[in-house]
C-alpha cells in the first residue's frame, strides 16, 4: 500500500509535459484543480476525464502507475461514497429497515468519487514530469511577487520541494521498519481498530527518529555546500518560455472554455 503513493515521485521522460516550464505547469495544474470543482454534470467529468487520460498517456509515463496513486486513498471514497448515499435526502431507490439509498446520493456519490480521483492524478502528473529543482525555481518564481510584503519565497518553495521529495523516501523507510518489526513478531493485521492503532507505536518511534536524522543531515549538507538561501545563488538552467508552454495553454484554455459553456451556458 505504501509503495503505491506516486506523489512526489519523478519519472523521467522527454515528453511534451516534461520539456514544459515548470511555472506553465503549476499555474495549469491549480487552474485543472477549480476546473474539476466546478465540474457538475457527467458530460463535463466525461470531458475532464477522458482529457486527464490523454494527458496521462502524452506524458509517457504508463497508466497503471498513474493510477496506482488512487490505491491508497480507495478506502476513504468507498466510506464518504457510503455516507453520501445514505444520508442524501431525495428520490428513493430502496430502503432497508431505516437506511434509504436515493437517486442523489449515488449521483453525490459518484461525483464525489470521481472528483477526488481526477484532483490525485493530477498532482501526481505534476510531480511525475517536474524533476525536485525545476519545481522549486518555478514555486519560487512565481512568489516571487509577494517578497515586497516581506514573503520569503525562496525559502517556502524550498520546504514545500523538500517536503514532497521526501514522501518516498519515508513511505519506503516506513515499509522497511514495518517489515522488520514483523520478522520481530509485530502484528499489523488483526486486531479491532485500537489494537491495530497500537501495533503502529513501534512504528512510528523509529520512523520520527529516522526523518529527524535525515533533516539534520540534510541541514547539514546544504550548508556544508555554502547554502545561504536565495542571497547570490545562481541557476545552471534558466527558466525560460517555449512554444511548448504555448501549446499546453492554448490546450488547456480550450478545455476551461468547453467545460464553463457546459456547465453555465
Amino acid at each position: 500500500m505504501l509503495k503505491d503513493i506516486t506523489l512526489g515521485q519523478y519519472f523521467p521522460g522527454d515528453s511534451l509535459l516534461h520539456r514544459a516550464d515548470p511555472r506553465v505547469k503549476i499555474i495549469l495544474t491549480l487552474l485543472y484543480m477549480v476546473v474539476v470543482f466546478l465540474v457538475k454534470t457527467y458530460m463535463g467529468f466525461l470531458i475532464i476525464t477522458l482529457f486527464t487520460l490523454l494527458a496521462v498517456v502524452s506524458s509517457n509515463v504508463p497508466v497503471r502507475y498513474t493510477l496506482k496513486g488512487l490505491k491508497p486513498v480507495v478506502a476513504i471514497v468507498v466510506f464518504a461514497a457510503a455516507i453520501n448515499i445514505f444520508t442524501t435526502a431525495g428520490t428513493p431507490i430502496f430502503e432497508i429497515g431505516f437506511l434509504r439509498v436515493t437517486y442523489e446520493g449515488v449521483s453525490l456519490a459518484v461525483k464525489m468519487a470521481l472528483r477526488l480521483s481526477l484532483l490525485i492524478v493530477g498532482a501526481s502528473l505534476l510531480t511525475l514530469t517536474t524533476t525536485p529543482i525545476l519545481l522549486t525555481d518555478g514555486l519560487e518564481k512565481l512568489m516571487e511577487p509577494l517578497r515586497v510584503v516581506g514573503v520569503p519565497a525562496h525559502e517556502i518553495a524550498m520546504m514545500m520541494t523538500i517536503a514532497l521529495r521526501f514522501i518516498p523516501t519515508l513511505l519506503e523507510e516506513t515499509d522497511k521498519i514495518m517489515k522488520a518489526q514483523a520478522a520481530r513478531g509485530a502484528d499489523f493485521d488483526t486486531g479491532n481498530l485500537m489494537q491495530r492503532a497500537k501495533s503502529f507505536i513501534p512504528v512510528l518511534v523509529p520512523l520520527f527518529i529516522s526523518a529527524f536524522r535525515r533533516a539534520e543531515e540534510l541541514a547539514t549538507a546544504m550548508e556544508a555546500r555554502c547554502y545561504r538561501g536565495s542571497v547570490g545563488r545562481t541557476r545552471m538552467k534558466q527558466l525560460k518560455l517555449t512554444k511548448v508552454d504555448l501549446e499546453i495553454t492554448i490546450i488547456m484554455v480550450v478545455l476551461v472554455a468547453a467545460i464553463l459553456y457546459l456547465e453555465y451556458m
